[in-house]
């Protein structure tokens, strides 16, 4: 082949990318601002908790559990509304009424009158929201890029993540030690803000969802759990995220305590310790691909957590000096393994569902996983009152890699890659856009 033709090959594989896909890059654009903020929220809101409002190991606990409580409740419905409707309005308006919600709780502080159950309320409804958001989410990428680009699509949306990841708490850590906590979550209502700019802009043509001849709410939720459960593969993949949920929810209640008041760690100190687990989920959303393709797609979904989960159990040995950088290393191989089984089974459930049931699989799927965490989180509270927090971190860290079991000891283990429903077209995006 002449220097000429590999040049030609080299550009068309370039145009390819989805870099070039104007309505992914405005996602991928609104996705890093969300994630920034909402990373920077995850250590802000629990400093401003543990520190500033003195909250109790129970407080922290019900914290935690308000998160995620969303998709306990409306979880199995929001499928159903999603399936329903055009997936990027809701999107955007979910996005703007995250962004109110969590604005409220610095212009309460700056008031004077904020309070431990303002910010409960505020991040219960703010979990709401996200139910939505992140339903619609799931269920617009393969509209938007189609099936054939899933691998791609999400392994580029979870390298932001993971950035978000190192940048966001660093970040947070930095602006509450010189700001204050309440302040410093101006940034997360702003990174929604900006999401919503950005959906705004999109100008991909989304199908108006077709109806059904039965259009009933539980029957519809049903369909959605039955399509999940009846896929041996699938089914094994929920339980395992799940079980790692509820123990890793119940370790975050009680993680930022933990290296505040047992360690001894200033708040810029948790930030940088919080951040570095997005270093190992950057390596992984970088070589996701060639891992995934070489290890094969259903090995990579049971093996790297067999190989990287385990860095988690390095957390409670932190604290000053030599600790502080050990326990960085081993969130750093946690999230790494985290984001490459994250990649490998998203991708999964995106290409073998029907496009009527997007939106119902990855909410019943959300229902599930999810809803596993405000538990986890009512069971971090408990346990930190009872084992005390050091104890209560090593039984979530350790209760984490049970969740494996599930994909070690089903079909997973003797299958090399998953097979695919066929290949969806994406809707054309109009010119110029």
């Amino acid at each position: 082949m002449t220097l000429s033709n590999r040049l030609t090959t080299l550009g068309r594989v370039n145009r390819d990318s989805l870099f070039f896909h104007a309505g992914f890059r405005r996602l991928w654009a609104g996705d890093s601002a969300s994630q920034l903020g909402t990373f920077v929220g995850m250590t802000a809101i629990p400093l401003l908790a543990a520190v500033t409002l003195a909250a109790t190991p129970f407080e922290m606990g019900l914290l935690t559990a308000a998160e995620t409580l969303g998709f306990l409740l409306i979880g199995l419905p929001a499928g159903v509304w999603v399936d329903r409707l055009r997936k990027r309005p809701l999107m955007l308006t979910a996005d703007l009424v995250r962004a109110v919600l969590l604005l409220s709780i610095p212009f309460a502080w700056w008031a004077g009158v904020l309070t431990m159950a303002h910010v409960l309320i505020a991040v219960l409804l703010t979990g709401f929201a996200t139910v939505l958001f992140d339903v619609s989410y799931q269920a617009y990428l393969p509209a938007l890029v189609g099936r054939a680009r899933l691998l791609e699509g999400n392994a580029k949306l979870q390298g932001v993540q993971s950035s978000a990841q190192i940048a966001g708490p660093s970040l947070a850590g930095v602006l509450v030690q010189f700001l204050g906590a309440a302040s410093t979550v101006v940034v997360t209502g702003a990174g929604y803000l900006t999401s919503a700019l950005c959906l705004w802009r999109i100008r991909t043509v989304e199908d108006r969802p077709s109806r059904t001849g039965h259009d009933r709410l539980l029957p519809q939720m049903l369909e959605g759990l039955r399509f999940v459960m009846t896929d041996r593969p699938l089914r094994a993949i929920v339980a395992c995220t799940a079980t790692s949920n509820l123990f890793g929810a119940a370790g975050q209640a009680v993680e930022v305590v933990f290296l505040t008041r047992t360690a001894g760690l200033a708040p810029a100190e948790v930030g940088v310790l919080l951040a570095v687990g997005g270093i190992g989920g950057i390596l992984a959303a970088l070589c996701a691909g060639p891992v995934i393709r070489r290890l094969g797609q259903a090995r990579s979904i049971w093996l790297v957590p067999v190989l990287s989960w385990p860095g988690a159990l390095l957390v409670p040995f932190a604290g000053p000096g030599w600790r502080l950088p050990l326990a960085g290393l081993g969130l750093a191989a946690a999230g790494f393994g985290a984001i490459l089984y994250n990649i490998a089974q998203v991708s999964y459930r995106q290409a073998i569902t029907p496009d009527r049931l997007l939106g119902r699989m990855n909410a019943s799927v959300r229902f599930v996983v999810w809803g596993a965490m405000p538990l986890g989180g009512l069971l971090g509270g408990a346990l930190g009152e009872g084992l005390g927090l050091t104890g209560a971190l090593w039984a979530a860290m350790g209760g984490q890699l049970i969740g494996a079991l599930w994909v070690i000891c089903s079909p997973l283990r003797r299958m090399r890659d998953l097979p695919v429903a066929p290949e969806t077209p994406a809707p054309a995006a109009q010119p110029g856009s």
